[in-house]
C-alpha cells in the first residue's frame, strides 16, 4: 500500500510594478503599498519611485525621485534625453518582469505615455492609475483615449468618477489621501497671531522663484508690524541650506525669519496666516484651516504654454473645488510684493475675511471623502485582479 502523500498547494503570488515620479507620489505610493500588504502579505512590489516606496519593495526598485522631480516645460525639455532613457528602461523592465499589474501614481506627463506604450506591447497587463490626472483642467479630449489604455482609474475628487465612467473607463472614487495623511498629524496647538508661514514649494526652482517674493513681503510687513515673525517650511535639508543662504543676504531684518525642515503640517496649525505655492500644500492648508494667499511663478515659456491648454478659471485646488476664488491667487506677473502683502494684511486684520475663508474650507473638505483612501484603492486594485486574473 502506497503511503499517503499530502498534496502540495501552490499559492500564486501576484507582482505589482509601481511608477511614481515626485515626493508626493512616493508618499501616496508607500501608503498604497502598505494597504495592499494588509490585504495580501504575499504581494511582490517592483518599480521606481522614491525612498519610502523603495523601503517597501520586495524586488528590483529604482529610486529616481531626485532626478524625476522637475517643474515646467523648459525644465522638462532640458532633461528630455534623461526622460527618454528612463521611459525606455521602464518599458524594458516591465516587459522582462511580467508583472500582474502596473500601478501608475500621478506624474501624468510620464505615466500616461507609459500606459499608452504598454497597452499595445503588453495587452494583457492590467494598468491602474492612482491619483487621477487633472485632464479635466487641461485636456478633456484625452479621456476617451485614456479609457483605451487603462483598466482602472482611482479618483481622489468625487466629480472625477462620472467624468471617466462616461468614456467607458472603470473608475472608483476612493477619497483624497490627504485626509488620511493628516489624521495623525493634527494637534490642538493654539495659533500664534504674530506668526506667518511661508511655503515656497518642494522643488529648487519653485523656491528660487517664489521665496524672494515672500521675503520681500516679510520685509515690508515688518516695516509697520515689528512684532511679526516668519517661518519658512523647507521640504528637505538641502532646500533648507539654500533658503538659509538666501536669508543671509537679506540683512538684519531676516532675524525675524526662521527655517524648519519637515514641519510644514505643524506650521500650518501654528501660524495665523500663510503664503503658499500652488500645489498640494494649498489643499493641506485648507484641511488644517490656515487662511492663506496663493502665489505661483514659472518660466514664461511654461506659462504661455499652460495658458493655451488650461481651461479652468482658477489654479489652486480650493478655488477649483469651490468654483470661485476662496483664496486670493497671484500668478506670474500678478505675483507682486504689494498685491500679496495687501491680501495677507486683509487676512490678518479682517475677521470677516477669515471667517468666510474658513467656512469655505470646511465645505470643500467634506467633498474629499473620509480617511482610508489607501485601503479603498488597494481593495479596488485587488478586486480588478481577482475578478479577471491574468493568464500567463
Amino acid at each position: 500500500m502506497l503511503p499517503h502523500v499530502r498534496p502540495t498547494i501552490c499559492i500564486a503570488t501576484m507582482t505589482l510594478y509601481f511608477v511614481a515620479g515626485e515626493a508626493s507620489g512616493d508618499t501616496h505610493g508607500a501608503s498604497l503599498m502598505t494597504a495592499l500588504r494588509e490585504h495580501d502579505p504575499n504581494l511582490l512590489f517592483l518599480g521606481r519611485g522614491g525612498p519610502r516606496m523603495r523601503e517597501l519593495a520586495t524586488g528590483s526598485f529604482v529610486d529616481w525621485s531626485e532626478s524625476s522631480s522637475v517643474l515646467g516645460l523648459w525644465e522638462v525639455l532640458k532633461q528630455y534625453g534623461y526622460f527618454r532613457q528612463q521611459f525606455h528602461a521602464t518599458i524594458q523592465q516591465i516587459a522582462a518582469q511580467s508583472p500582474d499589474a502596473l500601478v501608475l501614481i500621478d506624474y501624468p506627463g510620464f505615466n500616461l505615455r507609459l500606459a499608452r506604450a504598454l497597452r499595445s506591447r503588453l495587452p494583457r497587463l492590467k494598468i491602474v492609475y492612482y491619483i487621477s490626472p487633472q485632464v479635466w483642467a487641461w485636456n478633456r479630449r484625452r479621456i476617451p483615449h485614456m479609457a483605451k489604455w487603462l483598466d482602472l482609474m482611482l479618483c481622489i475628487f468625487p466629480f472625477e468618477e462620472n467624468l471617466y465612467k462616461q468614456s467607458g473607463l472603470r473608475a472608483v472614487f476612493v477619497g483624497h489621501p490627504l485626509i488620511e495623511e493628516l489624521r495623525s498629524k493634527r494637534s490642538d496647538v493654539a495659533r500664534d497671531p504674530q506668526l506667518i508661514g511661508f511655503f515656497p514649494g518642494s522643488r529648487p526652482r519653485e523656491v528660487a522663484r517664489l521665496l524672494p517674493l515672500m521675503l520681500e513681503v516679510a520685509k515690508e510687513l515688518l516695516g509697520t508690524r515689528s512684532g511679526l515673525r516668519f517661518e519658512v517650511a523647507a521640504a528637505s535639508h538641502q532646500l533648507a541650506r539654500t533658503i538659509s543662504n538666501m536669508l543671509s543676504q537679506s540683512g538684519a531684518w531676516a532675524d525675524a525669519v526662521c527655517v524648519t525642515v519637515g514641519e510644514a503640517t505643524s506650521l500650518m496649525q501654528r501660524a495665523s496666516a500663510g503664503v503658499i505655492a500652488s500645489g498640494t500644500a494649498t489643499l493641506e492648508a485648507a484641511c488644517l484651516r490656515l487662511p492663506f494667499v496663493l502665489v505661483y511663478k514659472v518660466s514664461w515659456l511654461t506659462y504661455v504654454a499652460a495658458r493655451l491648454v488650461i481651461n479652468v478659471k482658477h489654479l489652486g485646488m480650493p478655488n477649483v473645488l469651490a468654483n470661485k476664488e476662496v483664496v486670493p491667487e497671484f500668478v506670474q506677473h500678478r505675483a507682486t510684493t504689494g498685491a500679496v502683502r495687501t491680501a495677507l494684511e486683509q487676512i490678518l486684520d479682517d475677521c470677516q475675511t477669515r471667517s468666510v475663508m474658513l467656512a469655505e474650507f470646511d465645505r470643500l473638505v467634506q467633498q474629499l471623502g473620509e480617511a482610508g483612501s489607501s485601503g479603498k484603492a488597494a481593495a479596488a486594485i485587488l478586486s480588478l485582479l481577482n475578478a479577471q486574473p491574468r493568464s500567463h
